[in-house]
């Protein structure tokens, strides 16, 4: 439930990348709390501390993108803040962006330690989100630096998640010469034939009535990825003469 509130308010002030985020950050806290539900001695400042963990290491894998050109970019500053403050109050966002500063930002940032709560914990859709949220920092300032991207990569590897799976969300917000293929996750080499399969693959993956859901977030996330599909799909059949 708490993934879905998450999402609708994520959708309502920042669209699909704020409904991303949202519906990530829901997920989480939801996997938290049903494991401190199957304990019985788990407190509520047990439950506290987890979330404020979550949190946290969101934090510090926005701080390492941001800070990954050698700059701080207020934009991209901005988009964050904005997102936890529309999401938990402007308040305790307050609280957690001053715990970030006084009790994480100073000390040297592992990645491995960092990334180690998301891959035990949530599951490998919910880790595919944190790409999305991260590639939407970037872009806040129009442009996604190449320096940037290596620094994602590196925190696609830590949270294990394929290469392919990296390569189809990056080129969402990069644009390139096969950037089409990257989408349908097949290369430039790949038969006619190959190039309808990934098609009707990822339009199967991503179509909006594939959801069994209301919720109009994810329903306009589907459909924006969906479109994504097509139109990559209509770009290579334009080059290729289909």
């Amino acid at each position: 439930m708490i993934k879905w509130v998450t999402a609708i308010l994520g959708y309502t002030y920042f669209r699909f990348g704020g409904a991303i985020l949202g519906y990530f950050i829901g997920s989480v806290l939801e996997q938290l709390f049903r494991q401190d539900r199957r304990n019985p001695f788990a407190s509520v400042q047990s439950q506290r501390m987890q979330t404020n963990q979550v949190q946290l290491n969101l934090l510090s894998l926005a701080a390492i993108v941001i800070k990954a050109d050698g700059k701080v970019d207020e934009r991209e500053l901005r988009f964050v803040r904005n997102y936890f403050i529309t999401n938990y109050g402007e308040a305790y966002a307050s609280s957690i962006f001053a715990k970030f500063n006084t009790e994480v930002k100073k000390e040297q940032q592992n990645l491995n330690e960092i990334t180690r709560l998301f891959v035990q914990r949530a599951p490998y859709e919910t880790r595919l989100q944190i790409l999305h949220f991260l590639f939407a920092i970037a872009n806040a300032d129009g442009h996604v630096a190449e320096v940037e991207v290596q620094k994602i990569l590196q925190i696609a590897n830590a949270l294990q998640l394929r290469s392919m799976d990296f390569e189809s969300i990056k080129a969402m917000f990069v644009k390139s010469a096969d950037n089409a293929y990257k989408i349908l996750e097949i290369s430039p080499s790949a038969t006619d034939a190959e190039v309808k399969k990934a098609y009707r693959t990822m339009a199967k993956k991503y179509h909006p009535d594939k959801l069994q859901t209301d919720d109009v977030a994810l329903k306009k996330g589907a459909q924006e990825k969906f479109q994504q599909v097509q139109a990559a799909y209509e770009t290579i059949q334009k080059e290729r003469g289909l």
